[in-house]
This record gives C-alpha cells, sequence and structure tokens, in this order.
C-alpha cells in the first residue's frame, strides 16, 4: 500500500468521520430523515468527497439498509434508537463509519454501549496475522458481558478501490474460521448488538441499489437511465434519491431494472424478534505492520 493510497483512505475516513458526527447531531424529535440525509451527503460532498454510499438512518429494530426516499415526510420521534452509518470517498478510497445514537430519552444507554464496547475490544487486538475468529470471540464475550447478543449474520468486511464488500468477511462471534487478518488490507469492522435473539432477515427494498450485471434493454429510456446510473455510480451503492436527481422517473426505470436482473434492491434487515439493536462501526487500515484507524 502506497502513500498515495494511505493519504485518500485517510482523508476519505477523515471526511466520513465528520459526516457521521453532522449526522448523529441533527438527531432529534421531530426532525426529518431526509433533513439528515441530505446534510450528512453534502457534508462528504462538499469536503471533497463522494459519498461511498447513501447515509443509511436505521431505527429501532431496523439494523440496515435503510435510506430516505425522495419527499420522504419520516421524522424521527422521541425514544428511538438510530444508527447512523456513513461512507466516503476519495477517488474510490472508502471510508465506512457508524454510530447510534437515542432520540429524547435513556432507555437504550446500555445496548449503545454494547456494540461500543465489542468495537473497542476489536480495535485493541486487530491486527496482521490474527486470526479474524479470534477478533469475532472476543467481541461476542464484550457484547455478552454487557447483556446483550451481537447480531451474527451480520458482520463486517473487507474493502477495496470502489469495492465496498470485497470479499473478506469481520465476523461478530467465533465462526470457527481459519481466515487471518492479511496485510495491506482495509476492513469495515461493525459489531452490532441487540436485546433480541441476534438474528436478522430481510424486509422491504430499503431504496438503496446497486449495478450488479450488464445487458442490452430494449426499452430506450431504461437503457439511458441505466448509463447514467454506471456513469455516476459505478460499482458502488446508490439509492432512489441519487437515481431521481439525475431522472425524474427513475422510479419507474429502476423497477425495470430490478426485475431483469441489471440492479439489485437492498433489503431493509430487521431483527427477526423485533429487538432493538445499536452499532458502531470504523475503518481499519492494516499496513506496515500497524492497524490504522481512519474514522
Amino acid at each position: 500500500m502506497n502513500e498515495e493510497e494511505l493519504a485518500a483512505l485517510r482523508k476519505a475516513g477523515a471526511i466520513a468521520r465528520e459526516a457521521r458526527e453532522l449526522g448523529a447531531s441533527m438527531v432529534d424529535e421531530g426532525v426529518s430523515l431526509l433533513e439528515v440525509a441530505e446534510a450528512v451527503e453534502g457534508h462528504i460532498i462538499s469536503k471533497g468527497a463522494k459519498p461511498a454510499f447513501p447515509c443509511n438512518i436505521s431505527i429501532n429494530e431496523v439494523a440496515a439498509h435503510f435510506t430516505p426516499r425522495t419527499g420522504d415526510k419520516l421524522r424521527f420521534a422521541n425514544g428511538d434508537l438510530v444508527k447512523i452509518d456513513v461512507g466516503a470517498h476519495v477517488d474510490g478510497y472508502i471510508g465506512d463509519t457508524a454510530m447510534t445514537v437515542e432520540v429524547g430519552t435513556r432507555n437504550w444507554t446500555n445496548l449503545i454501549e454494547s456494540s461500543a464496547r465489542g468495537l473497542a475490544v476489536a480495535m485493541e487486538i486487530i491486527g496482521e496475522g490474527i486470526p479474524l475468529n479470534t477478533v469475532g470471540g472476543a467481541v461476542d464475550r464484550a457484547i455478552r458481558s454487557n447483556g446483550h447478543v451481537p447480531v451474527s449474520n451480520l458482520t463486517g468486511h473487507s474493502m477495496k478501490r470502489y469495492n465496498l464488500h470485497a470479499g473478506i468477511s469481520v465476523p461478530s462471534f467465533d465462526d470457527g474460521g481459519a481466515v487471518k487478518v492479511p496485510g495491506d488490507i482495509v476492513l469495515a469492522v461493525e459489531p452490532f448488538a441487540t436485546n433480541g435473539v441476534g438474528q436478522v432477515r430481510n424486509s422491504k427494498p430499503g431504496n438503496i441499489y446497486r449495478i450488479i450485471r450488464e445487458r442490452e434493454l430494449r426499452d430506450k429510456a431504461a437503457a439511458e437511465h441505466f448509463r447514467l446510473l454506471q456513469e455516476n455510480f459505478g460499482t458502488l451503492p446508490f439509492c432512489e434519491r441519487w437515481a431521481t436527481a439525475l431522472d425524474p422517473k427513475a422510479s419507474v426505470h429502476l423497477r425495470m431494472l430490478v426485475r431483469h436482473g441489471l440492479v439489485f434492491a437492498y433489503p431493509i434487515l430487521t431483527e427477526v424478534r423485533g429487538g432493538k439493536v445499536s452499532q458502531k462501526e470504523h475503518t481499519v487500515v492494516i499496513h506496515d505492520s500497524v492497524a490504522e484507524i481512519t474514522t
């Protein structure tokens, strides 16, 4: 990993961190989710980066993969447990980070602390050559010792240039795997904790999409929209809001593109028993025998 790549990763991480803190600071009763998402994404752009994915705002039992639509009227309510998950990239080099806040109450302070403890333990031990199942086991123990369980079917992930999920998973429990942390790798480590059973399931689509393959389309308007999506978002996730900014008929085209298998619609992930979910995430760059947190 050369100095130019490291500089881009550090800049992306710093901008993602700023955007995460901005988003979290805006969460309050009556505030629009759309206002927060647009502010987070706008901050990333204003700092000379681009969003690596739409700002995820996931509330209560929703763990991941929700972002507001164009004109969305959803607002935060008192007692909501809110995950803000933010990604920024500089020339394709990604910083991915998340935190959890509570709206107006202190009912979920301990649950927020559980995912924070899990991440802190992971950051203490992760490094080149460390077995990932060892990291996962430590996260599991930290969360359980605080009275909660990890979400076992959500994992952290390796990242490469313009590739948010690059093949290596970082579990939040000891999965018995033999994979060790390689050198010169970027990892997003993101423990989720819950007072439920520790599993999430797919729900309805959450307005987030990604191009997954190419093919010829007979519908010229849909084909042109697909070209615009490729040109603007490439291999990274995007959302209905961004697509609509390119074309007012984006929703119609997206339905067709999903139906034809060119675009994947991410499902909202919800805790299977309706348990509340917290999340905390950092990006860590493993290089030169160092584990450097960029976010």
